[in-house]
């Protein structure tokens, strides 16, 4: 099955597609980059992106960002700072 990318990046499933996977206009898809130019449509908003909405919010509850994290990590990797004693082990 083709599809083509029209103007502003839409693209319509075809409507045997559509009919058999009883697809609404605005049903969310979860679109997955597997590289090299090949992607899978997913029907729903992805686990993960739940998963890591929750982690972010309880993160950012405590105070810490992102870009702290990254930072403290980069200072442990380099050492020059070591890790909590009660931070979690990384594996």
């Amino acid at each position: 099955m083709t599809v083509q990318v029209a103007q502003r990046g839409v693209v319509t499933l075809p409507k045997s597609l559509r009919d058999a996977y009883n697809i609404k206009s605005g049903e969310v898809f979860t679109v997955i980059d597997l590289g090299n130019g090949s992607f899978v449509l997913s029907r729903g908003r992805s686990k993960l992106d739940d998963l890591l909405d929750g982690i972010r919010d309880e993160l950012e509850a405590k105070g810490e960002s992102l870009e702290s994290m990254l930072l403290h990590l980069r200072a442990i990797r380099e050492g020059r700072t070591t890790e909590p004693a009660d931070a979690p082990a990384l594996s």
